[in-house]
């Protein structure tokens, strides 16, 4: 068990944004969209604006650090502030194409503590700073599979004769892959090592073979969520909190299944050469306090990248009867069988899967 996984157990336990071109003293900050991006603004971004009285324009992304390089290979950058997973994170702190942060700035706990020992292991790094510890699982339509024994299992996922209709992918092998060894039977604990394998990777496509014909692929994190509303497909993998928010903020008949959940972090970074540097320092810093991450988890169900604000979640912002605690993807339910996501697996080997994973859906 990682330092990072042993954090997270002990925890478990207890004017609007707009996208469009930013004017000169606007805040550009970049993320995923919908309602994460919505949980952001009402956390984050409006009390920041009141704060300084400064502008933020939101603007959406798909991930990876290909716009993100280029902007700052072309010297003409206009991002100041991008939400990023954490291998990439590492991969572009890496290549030089982000500032560094200094944790200094971060503010220390409510009682106290420095932001440097209550943020949770392995969420601060040289370029970047975590917000939220997030989940990838599926999700099934209950008004589709009522007739049947629900899902249960990553098998089940992949099993369209017990459970048949379209399936939810996204268009990645990040995660993919993974999905599809716990599915074929590898243990969460050996599944990276089964990956750093040539057998492994066969094994992995192998089996998205076996449900090749009935994928749906999915890019945004909008996307499933409508697509299980749409009824284009009966399951999806999804971000839990995409699927909290589309069953409790909407009414969607939608179920999670969390068994082989791959966690992860997104982090803020700071494209090198933000022509706001200071305001994104700033931005980053308070965004990051105790009080906003714990607002932020009001919003939508990602645990907290700080132990004083895990200490501080409360209820569903649109539903007070929903306490949010259980529907975080570190609660002890939740996190039986879950796989922390391997950053420097994917930092490394990022490029050569992607080629492997599109020659794959060009067959």
């Amino acid at each position: 068990m990682s330092r990072f996984t042993k954090g997270l157990f002990a925890v478990a336990g207890m004017s609007l944004c707009v996208s469009g071109t930013a004017l000169a003293n606007d805040l550009t900050i970049v993320s995923w969209g919908g309602a994460y991006t919505k949980s952001q603004i009402e956390a984050y971004h409006k009390p920041w604006m009141a704060k300084t009285g400064k502008s933020i324009v939101s603007e959406d992304y798909g991930g990876g650090i290909a716009e993100i390089k280029a902007q700052v290979e072309s010297g003409n950058v206009t991002w100041d502030v991008v939400d990023v997973e954490l291998s990439d994170a590492i991969r572009a702190c890496d290549e030089g194409l982000l500032e560094t942060i200094d944790h200094g700035i971060l503010p220390a706990a409510p009682d106290g503590t420095p932001a440097t020992e209550d943020f949770l292991p392995g969420t601060l790094h040289e370029c970047a700073v975590a917000s939220i510890v997030w989940s990838s699982v599926y999700a099934y339509d209950s008004s589709k599979l009522r007739n049947w024994n629900a899902p249960k299992t990553m098998a089940d996922f992949f099993d369209t004769k017990s459970f048949p209709g379209k399936r939810g992918l996204r268009k990645s092998p990040k995660v993919t892959l993974e999905f599809a060894l716990i599915a074929d039977g590898v243990p969460v604990g050996q599944v990276y090592d089964v990956l750093s394998t040539e057998e492994g990777v066969a094994r992995a496509f192998a089996k998205l073979d076996t449900i090749k014909g009935d994928v749906v692929w999915w890019e945004a994190g909008a996307q499933p969520p409508q697509l299980l509303a749409d009824g284009e497909v009966v399951m999806s993998t999804a971000w839990s909190g995409r699927v909290f928010n589309a069953k409790n903020g909407e009414g969607q008949p939608f179920e999670m299944v969390w068994d082989g959940q791959i966690y992860d972090l997104d982090l803020w970074v700071i494209p090198k050469g933000s022509k706001n540097k200071d305001a994104a320092l700033d931005f980053v810093a308070f965004s990051t306090a105790t009080e906003q991450l714990a607002a932020q988890a009001s919003w939508i169900s990602y645990g907290p990248a700080r132990a004083s604000s895990v200490a501080r979640i409360g209820t569903y912002h649109a539903d007070e009867s929903i306490q949010m605690a259980q529907h975080m993807p570190t609660a002890p339910a939740n996190f039986a069988n879950a796989l922390q996501n391997d950053f420097e697996f994917w930092a490394d080997n990022q490029d050569q899967l992607n080629e492997r994973f599109n020659a794959w859906l060009a067959q």
